[in-house]
This record gives structure tokens, sequence and C-alpha cells, in this order.
């Protein structure tokens, strides 16, 4: 069984989170620059079997895309053609920065860590990708 990579993307840093070998947990991994993120997930996909991408993908509280939306599908789109043999599934990001902010509270991290716009991210991705794990397990 491969593992579950979830990508919180942006336009200038790129959050990941993976899951374990059993897809059960998600845990914050990297957070990479938007150029370069291909690179890194391509060498990630030759050192760990990947099962499935999982990608939030943003939305107002109207459920209306934002000025990020198309940035995002436009990723999925490329990211599906970079590998074509991996499912790529798009989660609703709501809320994930918020959630992750207050995660890391809560988790005792220092103010300046919380203030880590790469550290929120990281957090963020593991966010997205817990909330697919939760919605796959209904």
């Amino acid at each position: 069984m491969g593992r579950i990579l979830a990508v919180d993307y942006g336009n200038k840093r790129v959050g990941i989170a993976v899951t374990d070998v059993l897809q059960m947990i998600a845990n914050p991994l990297e957070t990479v620059h938007a150029k370069d993120v291909f690179t890194y997930l391509k060498d990630y996909v030759q050192r760990e079997p990947v099962d499935a991408f999982v990608v939030g993908m943003p939305k107002r509280l109207t459920g209306e895309p934002t000025d990020a939306t198309q940035h995002v599908i436009g990723f999925v789109r490329k990211l599906q053609k970079e590998f074509p043999a991996i499912p790529v599934h798009t989660v609703d990001e709501r809320f994930t920065s918020s959630m992750a902010k207050k995660a890391m509270l809560a988790g005792g991290l220092k103010k300046m860590a919380r203030q880590d716009k790469a550290t929120v991210d990281r957090v963020s991705a593991a966010i997205i990708l817990q909330s697919y794990l939760e919605s796959k397990a209904i």
C-alpha cells in the first residue's frame, strides 16, 4: 500500500503532507517553493509509492471560486499530466489556515513558529489530508 500525499497549493509556497503507510494518519511533511513543487513530487514518488494525491481547492464561504481557484485547477491539471497513473482528488480547503493556526496553538507551538507561513502551509496540508481520510472512511 502506498501513501496518500496532500498539497496545499499557493503561488509562492506549497504545503505538503503525507499519510503513514497504512493511510490512517496525516503528517505535515514539507513546504516547497511553488516553482520547485513538481521536482519535489517527482523525487518523492521515486522514493515512496504514492496511491493518490489530494489537493485543497479554495472556495468562498458561499461555495463560489476564489481568485486562487484557477491557479489550483491549473496545478491539478499539470499534476494529472505529470503523474497519469496516480489519481488526484480535490478537497474543500475552507478554514484550513485558521484551523492550522488553532492546532499549532493547541499543540504548544511558540508565537514565532505559529507565525511562520511555511509551517502553517504544512499543517494546512495535513488538515486537508485528514479531512480526505475522514471522508473516505464514511
